[in-house]
């Protein structure tokens, strides 16, 4: 998959790396190159995960909540406890899942971090962060901006869209963007949001079915030229 908000990225104050592993490809940026401890962060969680998914296949395939196995891991009852809430499967959660953990496992090593998982982001920062919303062919994409405040942090933001990319994605949205302070909850909250926006006439009610989720604090969605907005998100336009 070619990810070319990426080619977005401007941090003359941080370093950024890609880190590649199995399926996984994550982009960490932070205070110095970071890609060394990431790497042993993302294999340690991916292990978690493909151990629990070898003893319950389950989990994997999911598309409703399910319940915990005692033996859970922490990031496995995260990513469960996330789909509950959304009324999804837990695999909705694991990019944001994955994001998370391993960013908070780096705030070892750098006070600012921002780790972005196909699009998913875990972000902790010391100061003001300015984000644009990638939205495939719309034209809002690149349009629509809006600012993390560093003591709003640290925050999930996480994207889900039916237009762009091999995710899972029942609905049409170019973009149904959901911040939260647990990343893998707006990971599967963006999920369940862009699920049932299936046209511009949907657009409220995804937001009014985010605003539902226990923990969601912002919701973006996107069709075509039209989009609506709720909760802590200073959007602007540049």
């Amino acid at each position: 998959m070619l990810r070319k908000y990426r080619d977005w990225i401007k941090s003359d104050d941080l370093t950024r790396t890609v880190v590649s592993y199995k399926e996984t490809d994550i982009c960490i940026i932070g205070e110095r190159d970071l890609g060394r401890e990431a790497l042993g962060l993302i294999r340690k969680y991916r292990k978690e995960i493909e151990d629990y998914i070898g003893m319950d296949p389950a989990f994997k395939e999911a598309l409703e909540p399910i319940e915990a196995k005692k033996s859970a891991p922490p990031i496995i009852e995260r990513m469960i406890e996330a789909g509950r809430r959304s009324g999804v499967g837990p695999m909705a959660a694991i990019a944001g899942a994955v994001a998370e953990f391993v960013g908070r496992g780096l705030l070892r090593f750098s006070k600012d971090v921002i780790v972005e998982n196909g699009g998913d982001i875990f972000i902790k920062s010391s100061k003001m962060r300015r984000f644009g919303v990638f939205a495939g062919k719309s034209v809002l994409t690149g349009r629509l901006t809006f600012e993390i405040i560093a003591s709003d942090t640290p925050l999930g933001i996480c994207t889900s869209s039916g237009t762009v990319g091999h995710s899972l994605s029942l609905g049409k949205a170019d973009a149904a963007c959901v911040i939260s302070k647990d990343t893998a909850l707006a990971d599967a909250a963006a999920t369940a949001t862009g699920n049932i926006v299936k046209s511009a006439d949907d657009i409220e009610r995804g937001i009014s079915f985010a605003k539902s989720i226990q923990g969601v604090e912002g919701v973006i969605v996107i069709v075509g030229s039209k989009f609506g907005t709720w909760g802590k998100i200073k959007l602007m336009r540049p």
